[in-house]
């Protein structure tokens, strides 16, 4: 996966050292850093622990967000408290924002800041967030900022609270025509109809529940009978629409593999489109798909990182295409990406 002319550069010294008997270190020192500066190894953040990878390209860079696993476990459970931005232009170098929402901004919450996801409009930047209610179930947050690295304000309510726990892992999509979709769910899938304001939506349409069938998501061993299991990520690319998802496979439910379906409608009816990554060695993972600077990236999370755990995840990505049909064939782990 490494840059070709950085391997060629290498040999050709190597091959020049040899001739003349000797290679000197500061020339090794050299080769290094234009490793570094052209490859960026998996996984992306390496100081702390990072998991749900959520990315938005705004402008020439592409912002990261992710979710935080905390070193301290608590209750020998996830524990995460906050939320965390990086960005980057070319791929390789990135810019740790740091902390940008948590839950001592958000009143009503007192657990549980999981899979996040940012869209801008009309200047605004807007963050939905899942989290616990104070003595109640699942609800999602949003936070707004002037500036995609925050920091992030709560509207001061939940914008999705059905008093169950399905209400997680929003995923956002405005359409060509202007209409925001935010999908969400666990184990069902289920959306609503955002109005402009992003922070409120269509209440005469209501939250939506997909039909989990078969067609739609395939045979697998989650509650509903499907393979569709959590971390829905939406988006449109040639006029067809995509929902990624965290999936569990038919028989003993084992750690979640990545799968995703098509539609000619935001509101489906979905077909399933097969395995896109294998499960891995963490129970968990989550999609985050971005198209920057002609490049496609699919994002996502593994226990890779020392002292690594079912708690204690990391973010990562790898590069992919799309097959002429806007199919995607099942992309395989990788040690990082070259520069853009």
């Amino acid at each position: 996966m490494k840059n070709n002319s950085f391997l060629l550069a290498f040999m050709l010294i190597l091959a020049a050292a040899t001739i003349s008997g000797c290679i000197k270190k500061t020339e090794i020192k050299e080769i290094t850093k234009m490793e570094e500066k052209t490859f960026h190894s998996n996984p992306i953040i390496k100081n702390i622990y990072t998991a749900d990878p959520a990315p938005m390209v705004y402008g020439d860079t592409l912002y990261l967000y992710t979710t935080h696993d905390e070193d301290q476990l608590e209750n020998n459970f996830y524990t995460m408290k906050d939320w965390r931005c990086f960005s980057t232009k070319d791929m390789v170098n990135w810019t740790d924002h740091g902390k940008i929402f948590s839950l001592n901004d958000i009143y009503w919450a007192d657990d549980r800041a999981w899979a996040p996801q940012c869209i801008e409009r009309n200047g605004k930047f807007y963050l939905y967030c899942p989290v616990h209610k104070k003595n109640d179930g699942m609800a999602i947050a949003v936070g707004i900022a002037d500036n995609p690295a925050g920091p992030f304000k709560d509207i001061t309510h939940p914008l999705i609270d059905e008093g169950d726990w399905n209400d997680i892992d929003p995923t956002v999509f405005i359409d060509d025509d202007g209409q925001a979709y935010l999908y969400f769910g666990n184990p069902e899938l289920r959306y609503v109809l955002l109005n402009e304001d992003m922070i409120s939506y269509n209440k005469e349409v209501g939250i939506q529940k997909v039909p989990m069938t078969e067609e739609a998501f395939a045979k697998g061993s989650h509650d509903t009978g499907t393979t569709y299991g959590e971390g829905p990520w939406f988006y449109k690319r040639n006029g067809l629409y995509y929902m990624v998802y965290a999936a569990f496979a038919e028989g003993e439910k084992r750690n979640e593999h990545l799968a995703y379906s098509t539609s000619k409608s935001p509101t489906g009816p979905w077909i399933y489109g097969g395995v896109l990554m294998e499960e891995g060695p963490c129970f968990t993972n989550h999609p985050g798909i971005a198209d920057f600077k002609g490049h496609s990236y699919l994002f996502y999370h593994t226990d890779e990182l020392p002292g690594g755990s079912l708690f204690h995840r990391s973010v990562c990505v790898v590069e992919f295409k799309y097959n002429e049909d806007g199919s995607i064939s099942t992309i395989s782990k990788c040690d990082g990406v070259n520069k853009i």
